[in-house]
């Protein structure tokens, strides 16, 4: 009968330099996740409303379908967010001046309150994430993650 070996911590083994890029890069999306998470809990905010907020302070005036894209979520997932921010008086729509149906979404005061908190709370969770990369290094990361997230697959 043979032994079956404890799974590695993460770090170690395939779940460390060893392992697939992809795998590396979702393991520590989902830990940045867990940290977010945990930062913004009792502020009564999600993560993915974080990315929304965030967004909305870049890109005011965005549809839900816009705001879907920019904030990486799903269409459904944006309009659930959309109503609860709304219903919580962070955000606020008006409707399109030629289309009706296209509705843009902007921070509120108490929104951009809110953010404010939350952002100087997220800045902390990266410091520790950038904790021991110089300046260079850690230039040098975001620019290897925008270009990995803007290349064309090879055919």
């Amino acid at each position: 009968m043979s032994k079956t070996a404890a799974p590695p911590e993460p770090g170690q083994g395939k779940r460390g330099e060893a392992g697939y890029l992809g795998y590396l890069l979702r393991q520590a999306a989902a830990a940045h996740r867990h940290r977010m998470d945990k930062a913004l809990e009792d502020l009564a905010i999600t993560t993915p409303q974080f990315a929304l907020l965030t967004m909305l302070r870049a890109y005011p005036g965005q549809s839900s379908a816009d705001l879907a894209r920019l904030a990486l979520l799903t269409p459904q997932t944006v309009s659930v967010i959309v109503v609860n921010l709304e219903r919580a008086g962070l955000i606020g729509r008006r409707r399109h001046e030629a289309h009706g149906r296209i509705q843009h979404i902007e921070l509120t005061e108490p929104g951009a309150a809110l953010l404010n908190e939350a952002t100087a709370r997220v800045r902390g969770v990266e410091r520790t994430l950038t904790a021991g990369l110089s300046q260079a290094e850690e230039g040098a990361v975001r620019r290897w993650l925008a270009s990995a997230a803007t290349e064309k697959p090879a055919r």
